[in-house]
């Protein structure tokens, strides 16, 4: 039959025998789009692995994330995934580059990300993807290489949210969390084509500060305490000087208003408070509707009242701040975990789950009061560890685990191979489709670079760069020229420094050989002088 077809062929006109060759070659091309992944990727902010169940944290007695633990089940969970960069800017721009920091020029929040420079839904986009972000960008400006695209101006708010779109601004009433949830929905059922594969990205603000839940989740909780973390009353002895000059404590600078509600409303004289305070929950309160005002008043003025007579002080205050902080960030887990469950019962619905790769993450860890903490920022491990959780059917082996060493630099990397995308060489993370697989790499790297930049800022943590591997990790605050070593096998909590032991000094002397290597392999050359005497001291009185 084919033989006969193409003999045929020969009677045509060469002009028609040309156009039905292009017109097989472009059917060929696509059926082989149809046949590639669709990518559903969802992001949240601040949400630390040891709050999802999968991960097997201290949390997990709670039961706080059973829409991601059932993803996990059916896809594979990176144990040991981490960041470059602990805060939500810089992160988003290294998964969009698959570059670090210095080199995608987004080095803290207060940057601009140039959307001219190269990104990955832009080559996804040229490889005959149809792509989508809707919710938290925090990289400035309009987003490039989005066919459709409404993203929260900076952090965003928690209720009744402003969204920038193609069109211009538009508030939305509701939780930010459903709220970017039906964006994504609406847009998996009316706005993408058959025909073409997509990147739909899903980027939540929860469970970022000032963790603001929505109404039906204000009770959560409400009856029972949470878990405490073992080191909820760290002191930070044996650290370098950098823990103990930081303004993120529960006890000294978790404020009872702004970040946990007491007595807080519209009328509040925030402005009254002067100092580096998140005012974001009160000015939001400011545009709740009074339906919404009247449900939270209905669920924290009690509260409240039995907080005062209390009259905690001391260790009992802590815990008592830490137990109305963590329920608030766990309430606002919960809406993330639920919008995973809303999107996965959509691609069910549309037939989609069969070819659509489902990725959740999260733009780092975060403190939940370990050492006694709120925030990232820190190489330690509860900020540098974020979760990666991926399901591709019939490529990832369900309830699979991984322990290689993987970062957020992978990410983009990742996505154009699953789409059959070059991957173009200045990229400098890999492409993680080989641990997908379940291989296992001879070549794949032995340690991470880190390096967070914001400093003098907000919660006054030092800049710092370090390098980890399996066991080891080495830590230098380079401006004041302090160093951290911590073996993670004997002491995972970070609570012994061993910089200063002489039973380890071989083991630094090979670890900060590394840390030369990879800042020369990563090629950066960023001013990591040390401060004169006189301004160290200025920045620690």
């Amino acid at each position: 039959m084919y033989i006969r077809r193409f003999m045929s062929f020969r009677f045509l006109p060469a002009l028609v025998l040309i156009g039905c060759l292009a017109t097989l070659v472009a059917n060929a091309a696509r059926v082989s789009a149809d046949d590639r992944p669709n990518i559903l990727f969802i992001f949240s902010d601040d949400h630390a692995p040891h709050a999802i169940g999968a991960y097997n944290g201290w949390l997990k007695s709670v039961d706080p994330t059973p829409n991601i633990d059932q993803l996990a089940k059916q896809g594979i969970v990176f144990r040991n995934s981490f960041c470059t960069n602990s805060i939500c800017g810089p992160s988003r721009a290294v998964i969009q580059t698959g570059k670090h920091s210095h080199k995608n020029g987004f080095m803290n929040n207060g940057n601009s990300f140039d959307w001219n420079q190269q990104t990955f839904p832009k080559l996804l986009q040229k490889a005959g993807y149809t792509t989508a972000i809707y919710g938290k960008s925090h990289l400035k400006g309009q987003p490039q290489g989005y066919d459709d695209w409404k993203v929260l101006p900076g952090q965003g708010l928690y209720y009744n949210p402003d969204l920038i779109t193609p069109d211009g601004r538009t508030r939305i009433e509701g939780h930010c969390t459903d709220v970017v949830t039906d964006l994504a929905v609406e847009w998996l059922k009316e706005g993408r084509t058959d025909d073409k594969p997509f990147l739909l990205m899903v980027q939540h603000k929860a469970p970022h500060r000032n963790w603001m839940p929505a109404l039906r989740h204000l009770d959560l909780y409400a009856d029972i305490d949470l878990p405490e973390p073992n080191t909820l009353f760290d002191k930070w002895h044996d650290n370098a000087p950098p823990a103990r000059h930081q303004e993120l404590e529960i006890d000294r600078h978790m404020h009872l208003n702004f970040d946990l509600f007491v007595d807080l409303t519209p009328e509040f004289d925030g402005n009254a408070i002067v100092g580096r305070f998140d005012k974001s929950a009160w000015r939001n309160m400011q545009r709740m509707t009074p339906e919404q005002l009247q449900a939270w008043f209905a669920a924290y003025r009690p509260r409240d009242k039995a907080f005062h007579e209390a009259n905690l002080t001391a260790d009992s205050l802590v815990r008592w701040k830490y137990q109305r902080y963590a329920k608030n960030y766990l309430r606002c887990v919960k809406g993330v975990d639920e919008s995973v469950g809303t999107l996965m019962e959509t691609l069910d619905e549309l037939g989609l789950s069969d070819n659509t790769v489902v990725i959740y993450s999260s733009d780092q860890g975060f403190y939940i009061g370990d050492h006694g903490w709120y925030d990232k920022r820190w190489m330690y491990e509860e900020s540098l560890k974020m979760p990666l959780i991926v399901k591709w059917p019939g490529v990832t082996k369900p309830g699979a685990t991984d322990d290689h060493l993987v970062q957020n630099l992978d990410y983009a990397e990742t996505f154009l191979e699953m789409a059959g995308a070059e991957v173009p060489e200045d990229m400098q993370g890999e492409s993680l489709v080989p641990l997908l697989k379940g291989e296992s790499p001879d070549d794949w790297r032995r340690s991470i670079y880190y390096h967070y930049y914001e400093y003098p800022s907000v919660h006054m943590v030092p800049r710092q760069y370090g390098v980890r591997n399996h066991r080891y990790k080495l830590i230098r605050f380079y401006q004041f020229d302090e160093w951290e070593f911590y073996d993670l096998e004997t002491d995972p909590d970070e609570l012994t420094n061993q910089y200063n032991n002489p039973e380890y000094a071989d083991e630094i002397t090979d670890m900060k050989r590394e840390l030369d290597r990879l800042r020369e392999h990563y090629q950066d050359d960023s001013d990591v002088s040390v401060l004169p005497k006189e301004r160290q001291m200025e920045l620690r009185s």
